[in-house]
């Protein structure tokens, strides 16, 4: 008896994707809108890492009760604490943001250590100023900004530059779509979720050059066929393999996110929300970016039409 592979998605899928794209248009202008104006009124929840703070990592001789804990320490005097319980329920790490007067965080650390008493042992802690927040945000904004300049470069050389400016659309649209649900729902804006940004784009460009490769090989191939059905024939030709790159890419980001602890929490929920939308913004917003702009085929289409116009 031979075993018959399973497919979850058909290989002669003949789905207008074209056709839907105006739809997801309308959908991400709006989301896009949003995200903007969520950034500019309520702004992202930073870390110690951009507003400067004190984070240190303690373990405790019993198991910690997070509500306790969070009773005793908005009671000395450091204002809002944050805590994440880490590993076995031990270990608790605890995040002050900066106080005045303490730029090096020890004043903080002596206030904390004081009262959680003898019972708690300090395993790390990291302080971080102003100054040094301030350059990573610059250095954040800047990395996000020359990735995106790589990508264009890159896909303009490798392609034609209505396929750069339909990627770097593409990219754009991840990335304020990301910040807008950073911004939504208060996740903790640190250097790990700079990373899984700069991933999100990693991710999500390789999609769409998957993508464009098709198109491209087609283009070659049926020279007499629309651009838009032959977009949709692309899609559709590399979607199983898409599908299944996805899920695969999602089953591991969630058992990191149930599994993997709170330290990267932050980090894996940003994956997984990336690679749903990086999967969608390769289909929907890069591929008919090109019909909107054109192809060098369509180009010289038309240039060939004015000039027989014109004879």
């Amino acid at each position: 008896m031979r075993w018959k592979p399973v497919r979850l998605i058909p290989d002669d899928t003949k789905y207008p994707f074209m056709r839907l794209s105006r739809f997801g248009f309308f959908v991400s202008g709006i989301l896009c809108a949003l995200s903007i104006a969520l950034f500019v009124v309520k702004g992202l929840n930073y870390g110690i890492d951009f507003k400067g703070g004190t984070e240190m990592q303690m373990r405790s001789q019993q198991t910690v009760h997070l509500d306790a804990l969070r009773t005793t320490l908005n009671n000395i005097g450091v204002g809002k604490v944050d805590l994440q319980q880490m590993g076995t329920g031990n270990d608790v790490l605890i995040k002050v943001a900066s106080q005045a007067g303490d730029q090096d965080g020890q004043l903080t650390q002596k206030k904390v250590l004081e009262a959680l008493g003898p019972g708690f042992e300090k395993r790390s802690a990291n302080s971080v100023g102003g100054t040094v927040s301030s350059e990573y945000t610059q250095n954040a904004t800047g990395a996000v900004m020359l990735s995106i300049l790589f990508v264009l470069f890159y896909l303009w050389v490798r392609f034609e530059w209505q396929f750069a400016v339909g990627a770097v659309l593409s990219l754009l649209h991840d990335t304020t779509l990301s910040i807008g649900l950073f911004s939504l729902i208060g996740l903790e804006f640190n250097l790990s979720i700079v990373a899984a940004i700069l991933t999100i784009i990693g991710y999500s460009l390789n999609d769409t050059v998957v993508v464009f490769d098709r198109i491209r090989e087609f283009l070659r191939r049926y020279k007499l066929m629309g651009l838009a059905d032959l977009i949709d024939f692309s899609i559709n030709s590399v979607l199983p393999r898409t599908i299944l790159t996805s899920l695969a890419t999602l089953m591991a980001l969630l058992a990191l996110y149930l599994f993997g602890g709170d330290v990267i929490h932050g980090f894996s929920f940003a994956m997984i929300w990336g690679v749903v939308v990086g999967t969608y913004s390769s289909i929907f917003i890069a591929s008919p970016v090109l019909i909107l702009l054109g192809t060098k085929r369509e180009v010289s289409a038309r240039d060939a039409k004015r000039v027989k116009r014109g004879g």
